[in-house]
């Protein structure tokens, strides 16, 4: 199954030097029956784009729990097998069993340098958001409305030297 990973700019260089990549508390988001239950409608390709903003807005939070972190949104598109469901934390989120090698990474994607300032302001208010403050929503809206852009497994030692 096809899963969306949140990453920081930190985990992209892990990946890069162990050859795998560790997800935080093995959370991971998918287009699983409880998403496509939550919407009335969309194709698959729609609902798998909706699974990958909601693991965009988990980047927000270990961007937030970085000291030093780059202020970018990742994250790692991976084909992986056994997966736990976990729709009491929400419709999208799955559970992964243990380290993903860099040969099941389908794509990675990262915020253009444009979106720093953005992402930076929307990182110091994920937690606010999340109450339900309309500012802090605003504030997350601006980092959301960035597109991800798209990178091929292969192109990680380059992306990363172009940071």
């Amino acid at each position: 199954m096809r899963v969306y990973l949140p990453a920081t700019i930190a985990m992209l260089r892990d990946l890069e030097s162990s050859g795998e990549f560790r997800a935080r508390s093995g959370t991971a988001f998918a287009l699983t029956p409880a998403l496509r239950e939550a919407y009335s409608s969309g194709s698959d390709e729609e609902l798998e784009y909706a699974a990958l903003l909601d693991a965009a807005r988990a980047s927000l939070r270990l961007i937030a729990a970085e000291e030093k972190g780059e202020p970018r949104r990742v994250v790692i598109s991976a084909d992986v097998e056994g997966l736990t469901l976990r729709p009491d934390l929400d419709a999208p989120v799955v559970r992964i069993g243990g380290p993903i090698p860099l040969s099941a990474v389908a794509a990675i994607h990262v915020d253009a340098p444009e979106a720093a300032d953005a992402v930076s302001a929307a990182a110091a208010v994920i937690d606010a958001a999340d109450l339900g403050d309309p500012d802090a929503e605003f504030t997350l809206g601006d980092a959301e409305d960035h597109e991800l852009a798209w990178y091929a497994p292969q192109e990680l030692p380059f992306l990363l030297e172009l940071l």
